[in-house]
C-alpha cells in the first residue's frame, strides 16, 4: 500500500511538474503585469457606474489603451471603447469587456468595497457594486493589452480592444452597433470575450461549443378585470384570482410543453395590483422573464404565454383581453464551434486539461451575441472559475449554496481569477494571430 501510495504520489508530482512547465511562460509574463491589473481592478471596484453612464470607467480604459499605443475612439454607442493595434499583416481580432455594474448595495466586507451611491434611470436612489465581476473583466482585459503590446514579434494583425457599456441592460451591444461599430471600424474575424463564474474554482478556464446562454424575454402581462368591494366578490371580475391562476398555469408551459431535453425557463418575476385588502382592483401587472436557447423555442414559448394568458382571461369572464407587452433583451450566445475546439486546444496544451475544462451552459443571458447575430463574426465566450478554494471545497462538503453573481457577497478569489483571465485572453489571441512561420 505504501508503495502504491508513493508511485500515484509521484506521478501526481510529474503530472503537476509537466502543467506548470506548460504554463511556466506565460504565467510569468502574467506575474509581471499583475500589480498593475490588481491595482486597476480595486480602483474599479470601488467606483463602479451603472449601465450606461459609465463615463469615468471608460475614460480610465480609453486612458490606458492610449498608453500602450492603440488608436483609441470613445463615445462609441454612448460610452463605449474602441481600441485598434495595427502590428503588421494578420486578422482582426476582437477582446470585448463590459464597462458597467448593478445597482446592489455590497456587502462582501472587502477594505476596497464600494460605497457609490447614485440615482437610477427613474430618479430612485441606489447603491451601486460591481456584483458581476465586470471590474475584474476589465483588469484583465488591460493586463492582456499590456502584454500583447509589449510581445508583438509573437504575433500579427490587429488587436480590437472593445470596451462596452450596458451588458446589464442588454443595451449596450445594440448601441454601438446603431452608432455605426461595423462601418466606422474594421471587420473582426473573431470577437472573443471572458466572464467569471461563480460556481468554479478560482483559475478553472471553460470551454463550451455551440449555445452557452440564452435568449432572454421581458414579457409584461395587464390582466383586465372588474373592481369593487373585497365583501362583494359576486359583483366584480377578480383580476387578482385571475393573476393567480394564470401564474400557475404559466408553469406547465415548460412542465407540460417543453422537452426536458431542450431547456426554457418562465419566471413570473413580480406581480402587482391591488392597493387595500377590501378593495378588488380593476387591474393586475404580471412581469416574466422568458429563456430559451432556439429560436424555435423561443417561438412556441411566446405563442404559449399567450395562450394561456388570454384563456384564463376569458375563462373568468373579463372583460377586455390582456394587454401583453415584449422586450427582447438578449439573443443566444452561440460559441462557434471550430473556434471553440481551436482555442479549447490550445489552452490545453498550455495550462493543462486540470485547468482546462469543458463547462456546461447556463440559462443567463449576455449581449455579447449582438456583435455575432449583426456582424456575422465567430464568437466565444470562455468562463473562468472565480470561487476561492477553501469556500469552494466547504460548499462541495455541505452543499451550502456559494454567493452568485449579482449578489451583494459575490467577490472573486482576486489573484488566481485575474490571473486565469488575463492568460487565456493571451493565449487565445496568440493562437488565432500568429507570428509569420509559426
Amino acid at each position: 500500500m505504501k508503495i502504491a501510495v508513493l508511485v500515484v504520489t509521484g506521478l501526481a508530482l510529474l503530472t503537476a511538474r509537466g502543467h506548470a512547465q506548460k504554463s511556466s511562460g506565460v504565467m510569468t509574463e502574467v506575474d509581471g503585469v499583475y500589480a498593475q491589473s490588481e491595482t486597476l481592478y480595486r480602483d474599479l471596484h470601488q467606483h463602479p457606474e451603472l449601465s450606461m453612464h459609465e463615463q469615468a470607467t471608460a475614460a480610465t480604459l480609453a486612458a490606458g489603451l492610449r498608453q500602450l499605443g492603440f488608436d483609441v475612439t470613445t463615445g462609441v454607442g454612448g460610452t463605449g471603447v474602441v481600441g485598434l493595434l495595427k502590428n503588421g499583416e494578420g486578422p482582426i481580432v476582437m477582446l470585448r469587456t463590459e464597462l458597467d455594474a448593478l445597482p446592489v448595495a455590497e456587502k462582501t466586507g472587502l477594505p476596497f468595497a464600494s460605497t457609490v451611491r447614485t440615482e437610477d434611470a427613474g430618479g430612485a436612489g441606489v447603491a451601486v457594486m460591481h456584483a458581476c465581476g465586470h471590474d475584474l473583466h476589465m483588469a484583465a482585459w488591460m493586463g492582456a493589452a499590456r502584454l500583447m503590446a509589449g510581445t508583438r514579434a509573437r504575433w500579427r494583425g490587429t488587436l480590437m480592444f472593445v470596451g462596452q457599456p450596458g451588458e446589464e441592460t442588454g443595451r449596450g451591444a445594440s448601441a454601438m452597433i446603431t452608432d455605426g461599430f461595423f462601418t466606422r471600424f474594421p471587420r473582426p474575424a473573431y470577437a472573443i470575450a471572458v466572464h467569471d463564474d461563480a460556481r468554479y474554482l478560482a483559475g478553472v478556464v471553460g470551454y463550451h461549443a455551440g449555445p452557452v446562454m440564452t435568449n432572454s424575454d421581458s414579457v409584461t402581462v395587464t390582466i383586465f378585470g372588474k373592481g369593487g368591494h373585497g365583501a362583494r366578490p359576486e359583483a366584480t371580475i377578480d383580476p387578482i384570482v385571475i393573476a393567480a391562476r394564470t401564474v400557475v398555469a404559466l408553469q406547465t408551459i415548460v412542465a407540460r410543453e417543453n422537452s426536458p431535453f431542450d431547456p426554457a425557463v418562465v419566471t413570473v418575476g413580480s406581480i402587482h395590483g391591488g392597493t387595500r385588502p377590501n378593495i378588488i382592483p380593476d387591474e393586475v401587472t404580471l412581469e416574466l422573464t422568458v429563456r430559451s436557447y432556439t429560436d424555435a423555442t423561443r417561438r412556441r414559448l411566446s405563442n404559449a404565454i399567450d395562450r394561456i394568458v388570454k384563456a384564463e382571461a376569458a375563462a373568468a369572464n373579463a372583460p377586455r383581453e390582456p394587454r401583453i407587452v415584449r422586450e427582447n433583451v438578449a439573443n443566444a450566445l452561440v460559441n462557434d464551434p471550430a473556434l471553440t475546439a481551436r482555442v479549447a486546444s490550445a489552452l490545453t496544451r498550455e495550462l493543462g486539461a486540470e485547468q482546462v475544462k469543458d463547462l456546461s451552459p447556463e440559462m443567463v443571458s449576455e449581449d455579447f451575441s449582438e456583435f455575432q447575430r449583426a456582424g456575422g463574426v465567430p464568437t466565444l465566450m470562455l468562463r473562468v472559475g472565480a470561487v476561492a478554494r477553501a469556500k469552494y471545497e466547504a460548499a462541495a462538503a455541505t452543499g451550502a449554496e456559494l454567493p452568485s453573481l449579482h449578489s451583494s457577497e459575490f467577490a472573486p478569489d482576486r489573484e488566481p481569477t485575474l490571473k486565469a483571465a488575463i492568460a487565456a485572453e493571451v493565449l487565445t489571441l496568440r493562437e488565432l494571430m500568429p507570428a509569420q512561420g509559426k
